[in-house]
């Protein structure tokens, strides 16, 4: 195991290496992201497979935009680059992060990758990015991870509107912590109770999947038919995935 420092400072990139796995941190223990060195576009963390559960309701095509709110190692950009035909814009507050990735987390160049360098809570803000991303993958902590950085009533009604007309958030929450509440609140208030849940998992965390646009109302054998092309083609756990989601619902249909 190696570790590469920097200044002490909070939210400074540092990195360590343990069994093949590069990890990124902001100066503290708290793992900020990781990459598999022999297959850098696979998404090691779990809960970062669980940032994709949006695949179980849209398929993203050429014409579509996915937004990543928090860079940290450059997992989810990798896989969405790698897996989708979907360009992706990645918004991260501190050129030092970017610095990093493109240094040892193999941060893709790709004409459908862009990053912005701005605070998300603005970026959603901003006429520009109205309904641009049919997709919202928001994964915001700082060097103490205390919960998300950015997470008042007007960050989500911002990312709300951030959403095309049919769109899905996906935000990492830490279930067992006084944060949850709150967040899982405003979500709910910004999208009008359109909220799934996937069960938390062993690190805390709870990824949790907002949608904007017409009802979805399809039966249970739909649903885990389509979680199984998910499986097939990302090699992600996409009936388990979809059981989990199916088992919250009245009559195991899936309505949101």
């Amino acid at each position: 195991m190696f570790e590469l420092s920097g200044p002490s400072e909070d939210d400074e990139p540092s990195l360590s290496e343990l069994d093949g796995i590069r990890y990124l941190h902001f100066g503290t223990e708290w793992v900020q992201g990781a990459m598999q060195i022999a297959k850098p576009a696979e998404l090691v963390l779990a809960y970062t497979q669980q940032m994709m559960a949006w695949l179980l309701f849209l398929e993203p095509t050429k014409a579509d935009t996915v937004g990543i709110l928090g860079l940290g190692a450059g997992s989810l950009l990798r896989y969405t680059l790698k897996y989708t035909s979907a360009s992706v814009v990645t918004v991260e507050w501190n050129p030092a992060v970017t610095a990093v990735c493109r240094a040892y987390f193999r941060l893709p160049e790709s004409q459908r990758s862009s990053i912005d360098h701005c605070d998300a809570g603005r970026w959603v803000e901003e006429s520009r990015n109205i309904g641009r991303c049919t997709t919202l993958m928001v994964d915001l902590y700082d060097a103490h991870a205390q919960g998300p950085v950015r997470d008042s009533p007007e960050f989500y009604q911002g990312c709300f509107r951030s959403l095309a007309d049919t769109g899905i958030m996906v935000v990492n929450l830490f279930g067992d912590h006084a944060s949850f509440a709150p967040n899982i609140r405003n979500i709910r208030e910004a999208f009008d109770g359109r909220v799934l849940e996937l069960p938390e998992i062993d690190a805390g965390n709870r990824i949790v999947l907002a949608f904007k646009g017409p009802l979805l109302d399809v039966t249970a054998r739909e649903f885990l038919l389509r979680a199984e092309d998910v499986e097939s083609k990302y090699g992600l756990p996409g009936r388990r995935w979809a059981r989990e989601l199916l088992s919250q619902r009245p009559g195991r249909s899936m309505t949101v």
